[in-house]
């Protein structure tokens, strides 16, 4: 949602905020008295509203029992109001504080007993589900208002990043404090549940009026006044809006009550799958009869969860293959594991009932097949090394429980379990052993692998902590690649201008020569020394400097000083031009690090070589090596050779044209891309793209550790790309390729069974 914005970009303020003085403290309470305000009027609607839905839920009960669960709640909802009301508010207020550090941090609730937790772990699994399902439907929905609001409150807190996490209004937090405060109530959960409804149907939902006055309030403060969408809100965004009921598969949550509130594009591409794998079982022949297989009703959820964890149990039981060998095993023991995982569960229920189901719920069947299907996806992914695809296809059976437990895994982009397999995918993607050699990132995925197989049983928060760990393995990793690449990009600039100065430099100087044949003693000053003091003028004075003019100026006199001396008149401007030939002469000399003794004979051999010209008696002889010499020639190559260089552009006879397929996609490349690099007799080289060089236009490239492993030319990077010895990698997440690459294989003609290969 956040390409609805453009590029956040660095505004000044005026008059500039002090961050430490009032000036904040009456912004950050603007804010607060907003919220405040908006807050207390929608739970007022919230609870007007309770006594009514309790009303009807409970006259619709299906006995006694329950209608006086409804009736008792609405008493016990009645009698709780007003500190449900005082929690919910003070901890927004407080934990608005806590952004300038105005307040102390909200204090964890202590754990349950150890008696209490098995009672505890089913309702607060559902109160979770409902707090995820609505959090992350509203944080899609505003998430316009709360990138602005978020930024602004970074300004305010002087420039400390404040994100949907961090944001107490955000819509996370509002429903983690409204969760907090609803512990006052002793209700039941399905009360609970439905005050859950309504909160987020009076609340949430009104969420973008609070967001809109106070980015208003913000920016006429001056605080990022610029700031702006770029594109209306949608229609979805309207205010009292209801999202449509998304449901995994067409499976409603279990026990919930809730709607299950889903990213509209997921939604839509379930739907699909379902309806494909609908017109599959519809086109598909029924199943043959099996030894031991046995009629009566399909496994329940809780058969399934069990056979799935004592396969878990074996497959965490067995060693991991070493990594020499796991690119040769892709495709066979692995993808073995993956294909043949239905027949393995559907076998392992038979060990446990005492005879072989002959079907599952449709519904399991769709979710058995889809995650399979994701795992054969991810075996054949190239833009996964082998060695990472081996160890992320081990992840099949916890994924297929998680599923199990919770439908909303391939509907929500936000899942937990869906964002870790993404950031494994997305870490995975740059390994190599050689930008590995410490196997620090090798030894963190198998761990975070090694963790589900051995760990996760049904608490679905396991994915939520490893995705945590990731990232924080990840951040440290960047800053540390952060400061290589920055060091490689300021080498590799500095080396480009350095190159430049000297092109310039030759350029300068061949032009004014214009094919003249100079005196030997000349030509190597301006080829050599005085090219030098022109390169150290370019990068320290610049162009426009009136040193880099005078430089010019010395050459255009000293071509001039070699002309044939034929009348009184050349003589005479001769001599006019010799003082300041000298003068210059011993400036830049100087300039480029010329010792005085090799400055004193150089001068000497140009005197006697004037003298010459004009005529003089000689003087003592110079010795007869050349100053000039004395200058390091790796500093800068004799002028010829620039200037034959400068007319060459790089590239230039490469065959491929601009109009071309690899032409546009190196075009379309990106700081942040990765591409796989295989040149002849070289091993496979996984390289992101750190630099594009606004001066030479070259593409720098550079592995998971931010040190150089090459730069091209976009000619030459457009060769490797036609020839097949360069591939860019997948920029989308694993999850939402594979889905894509699902469909696809589901809509082909007479693909039936959903284990067959994901191209």
């Amino acid at each position: 949602m956040n390409e609805a914005f453009e590029p956040p970009k660095i505004v000044p303020l005026a008059p500039r905020l002090d961050t430490t003085g009032e000036r904040v403290g009456e912004l950050l309470n603007a804010v607060r008295g907003i919220a405040g305000k908006r807050l207390q009027q929608c739970l007022g609607n919230l609870f007007e509203h309770v006594d009514d839905a309790l009303f009807d839920l409970a006259e619709k009960a299906e006995n006694n029992a329950t209608q006086t669960h409804y009736f008792d709640g609405m008493r016990e909802v009645r009698k709780r109001r007003p500190a449900i009301e005082r929690s919910f508010l003070a901890t927004v207020n407080r934990e608005l504080g806590v952004l300038t550090g105005r307040a102390a941090p909200t204090a964890s609730a202590p754990a349950p007993a150890m008696a209490e937790l098995s009672l505890v772990a089913d309702a607060e699994l559902e109160e979770s589900l409902a707090i995820t399902s609505m959090s992350s439907k509203h944080e899609s929905r505003l998430a316009r208002d709360l990138f602005a609001i978020n930024q602004r409150l970074s300004v305010i807190c002087g420039g400390r990043k404040i994100d949907e996490a961090g944001n107490p209004v955000a819509p996370a937090a509002l429903s983690q404090a409204f969760r907090q405060a609803l512990k006052e109530l002793g209700a039941d959960m399905r009360v609970k549940l439905l005050i859950y409804k309504l909160f987020d149907r009076y609340v949430l939902s009104t969420l973008e009026d609070l967001y809109a006055e106070a980015n208003a309030e913000l920016a006429r403060a001056g605080v990022l006044p610029q700031l702006r969408p770029v594109a209306p809100r949608g229609a979805g965004a309207a205010h009292g809006s209801t999202q449509a009921v998304a449901q995994a598969g067409g499976a409603a949550a279990a026990g919930a009550g809730m709607d299950e509130l889903a990213d509209p594009a997921a939604t839509e591409l379930l739907q699909t799958l379902h309806s494909l794998f609908v017109a599959r079982r519809g086109n598909s022949p029924a199943p043959l009869p099996r030894a031991g297989d046995a009629g009566g009703p399909p496994p329940s959820t809780n058969e399934l969860l069990g056979a799935l964890s004592l396969l878990q149990t074996q497959l965490a039981a067995g060693a991991m293959p070493a990594a020499p060998s796991m690119a040769a095993s892709v495709g066979s023991l692995e993808r073995d594991m993956v294909t043949q995982l239905k027949e393995q569960l559907l076998g392992q229920l038979g060990a446990l009932r005492g005879a072989r189901p002959s079907h599952v719920t449709s519904i399991d069947e769709d979710t058995i097949d889809l995650v399979g299907m994701l795992f054969e996806f991810i075996l054949d992914d190239q833009t996964l090394p082998a060695e990472m695809q081996v160890m992320l296809a081990r992840l099949q059976i916890p994924y297929l429980k998680a599923a199990i437990l919770d439908r909303k895994l391939f509907a929500h982009r936000q899942h937990p379990a869906r964002r870790l397999l993404d950031a494994l995918a997305e870490q995975a993607k740059g390994w190599s052993p050689e930008s590995d050699r410490d196997g620090r990132l090798h030894d963190k995925v198998k761990n975070i692998v090694d963790l589900l197989l051995h760990e996760f049983d049904d608490d679905l928060g396991i994915f939520e902590r490893l995705l945590l760990d990731l990232q924080q393995f990840h951040e440290l990793n960047r800053r540390r690649s952060e400061l290589a690449e920055q060091r490689v990009a300021e080498s590799t600039r500095g080396r480009e201008k350095l190159e430049q100065a000297r092109r310039r430099a030759a350029r300068e100087i061949v032009d004014r020569i214009d094919g003249r044949k100079l005196p030997p003693l000349v030509h190597e000053v301006l080829a050599r020394a005085w090219a030098n003091h022109l390169v150290l003028v370019l990068l320290r004075q610049g162009e426009d400097s009136a040193e880099f003019h005078d430089g010019l100026r010395f050459v255009d006199d000293f071509i001039v000083s070699t002309r044939p001396v034929q009348d009184t008149a050349a003589r005479q401007q001769l001599r006019h031009l010799l003082p300041g030939i000298e003068r210059s002469l011993r400036q830049g000399l100087a300039n480029v690090a010329f010792q005085p003794q090799d400055i004193e004979r150089l001068l000497a051999q140009l005197r006697d070589w004037y003298g010459q010209q004009l005529g003089e008696p000689a003087r003592d002889a110079a010795p007869a090596a050349s100053a000039v010499a004395a200058i390091p020639e790796s500093i800068l190559p004799i002028v010829e050779q620039h200037a034959e260089e400068a007319d060459e552009l790089p590239g230039e006879s490469v065959p491929v044209a601009t109009d071309s397929a690899e032409w546009q996609q190196v075009e379309a490349l990106q700081p942040g891309i990765w591409l796989e690099f295989q040149l002849p007799d070289e091993p496979m080289v996984r390289a992101k793209l750190s630099w594009i060089s606004p001066m030479s236009g070259r593409y720098l490239f550079v592995n998971r550790r931010g040190l150089k492993v090459a730069d091209y030319a976009p000619q030459e990077l457009a060769v490797l790309l036609a020839g097949g010895h360069a591939q860019v990698l997948a920029t989308s997440a694993l999850f939402d390729r594979a889905m894509s690459a699902i469909v696809s294989r589901l809509r082909q003609p007479g693909t039936a069974d959903p284990n067959a290969d994901i191209e």
